[in-house]
């Protein structure tokens, strides 16, 4: 063979901008190779039995696989599609096109990395070579401070010595033109109805219209920097709830690729230069820092943060109470924010970072109930699901990750009136409480029957009456949390799991 080829194998890097290994792919005079695979195991079912990729997520991945081939389209080349296993379809492909080696970005999570062996393996067998980059992360992995064995378990001394000596490194441009590709068949992009999935209904009072892409998600941030010129508040306004504005909706793009961070830390720092420079320009590499820590913990402690113990490793005695469970999940606790945030969810694959929070607190803090069946949810319903972003907040909200602080309880109504003030985003979600004044909204039970008929609502009919004391459950679970740290000592009882867990009885 005279040419050299190198496959690109792509997976939550759905980009041509700021991607290592197509540059130096590129750079070492070899013809490109991009692959994308739709595994069977991205369309299975979680253990508590929701899909895996649900309809809203795996339609924003459709299309961000798309617009990856779209793009290499534009550059001369194009994109192979395949539907089987990876360590299946990629030597395949590699023995018919005799692929010298094959490119990739690493992933941190065991099911990632099992796939990365058995495909290396599968690879080696047949005499192709492999070569890993390191992704997803603004800070690389090689310029930090510390090993990742020694990587800070509390996220403040983790950004600290980060900031102090590490450096972002320079954003890879873009290639210029690639070369076509040799005869093959390009595949073709599968739909929804392949994977049993109906393709999801377009909610009105959803406030972004989600597309997935490289393409849409340079297009938005060129609309929340530079024609909005939303990023200088942004530190006041990202706790808000309803909207488009108030935070920079950029971690869907995030979660697939299709922006890289560093791409983004170079456009705040441009912004900075030409706009301003303040706290909230600031906030948002903190926000970024965040996703960085995440995935450097998890690359250190592996499994444990899918435990139900938790990276702490605190034996905690959950509840498995399918029926509350689902009343949390459909949106149907009576208590508003809490049913507005899953509702907009349900609708939208996206939910505030406040409202995460609160719905989290509230699962675990008021119904007791294992947190890991909330971040099954999550994983299914977001179109922004990172792996270790998903699982290391539920950690940290469900008091059993490594830099929790204990028994933190939010309180409903009070983030309700202090992030909601006048009613708008409950209101929003929910209609059925559209009537009822602001000071009255957030706890709609306490309406007198004359009040509700004035309002057109009928607590209990209309709208359910809250499935718990929020402070009587609170406490209760308090103590039950507390039991597993004995008052003789400070560390926790410690258990040994597996990332499975229970399976509670089939849902309705």
């Amino acid at each position: 063979m005279a040419e050299k080829r190198i496959l690109i194998w792509h997976r939550n890097d759905l980009r041509v901008h700021d991607h290592e290994p197509l540059i130096k792919a590129v750079k070492s005079g070899a013809k490109v190779v991009p692959v994308y695979c739709f595994e069977p195991r991205q369309f299975e079912t979680t253990p508590y039995g929701f899909p895996k990729t649900g309809a809203i997520r795996a339609q924003f991945l459709l299309e961000s696989v798309a617009d990856l081939r779209e793009n290499l389209r534009s550059l001369g080349s194009d994109l192979i599609i395949r539907r089987g296993n990876a360590e299946e379809m990629i030597p395949a492909i590699a023995k018919e096109l005799e692929i010298e080696s094959v490119y990739y970005y690493h992933e941190v999570t065991s099911e990632e990395t099992a796939v990365e062996k058995a495909l290396s393996e599968a690879l080696e067998a047949i005499g192709v070579s492999t070569k890993r980059f390191w992704a997803q992360t603004l800070y690389h992995v090689d310029d930090l401070p510390f090993e990742i064995r020694e990587i800070p378990e509390l996220f403040t001394s983790f950004r600290k010595q980060v900031e102090k000596s590490s450096t972002v490194y320079d954003v890879f441009p873009a290639p210029q033109r690639l070369v076509g590709l040799p005869e093959i068949d390009r595949g073709e992009m599968p739909s929804l109805s392949d994977y049993g999935l109906e393709p999801p209904k377009n909610d009105p009072r959803g406030m972004i219209p989600y597309k997935g892409g490289e393409t849409a998600g340079k297009a938005r941030l060129e609309e929340y920097f530079w024609k909005q010129d939303a990023l200088k508040v942004y530190k006041e306004t990202r706790n808000g709830m309803l909207g488009v504005d108030y935070s920079s909706k950029f971690s869907a793009w995030l979660a697939l690729g299709c922006l890289s961070p560093r791409y983004i830390h170079a456009q705040v720092q441009e912004y900075e230069s030409k706009r301003v420079r303040n706290d909230s320009t600031y906030w948002l590499i903190f926000e970024l820092l965040w996703r960085d820590y995440f995935r450097f913990i998890v690359a250190k402690h592996g499994d444990r943060i899918f435990y139900r113990s938790g990276l702490q490793g605190v034996k905690i005695d959950w509840k498995e109470d399918v029926d509350r469970f689902e009343l949390w999940r459909e949106g149907k606790t009576g208590f508003p924010l809490v049913d507005a945030n899953m509702q907009e969810i349900a609708a939208t694959g996206f939910m505030s970072n406040r409202g995460r929070q609160n719905v989290a607190s509230f699962l675990t803090k008021n119904l007791g109930i294992n947190w890991q069946g909330g971040a099954e949810w999550f994983e299914s319903q977001l179109i922004d699901y990172d792996v270790c972003s998903n699982w290391g907040n539920w950690n940290y909200n469900a008091g059993v990750g490594n830099d929790a602080r204990g028994f933190r309880f939010f309180n409903i109504i009070k983030q309700s009136k202090d992030y909601d003030p006048d009613g708008s985003y409950v209101k929003h979600w929910l209609p059925v409480l559209k009537d009822i004044p602001a000071a009255k909204v957030h706890e709609p039970w306490k309406l007198l029957p004359v009040e509700q008929e004035r309002f057109n609502v009928r607590i209990g009919v209309d709208y359910p009456n809250p499935i718990v004391d929020l402070f009587k459950s609170a406490e209760a679970n308090e103590k039950i949390y507390n039991a597993a740290f004995p008052t003789s000592s400070k560390a926790p009882q410690r258990e040994r799991d597996r990332r499975s867990h229970p399976k509670p009885q089939k849902r309705r």
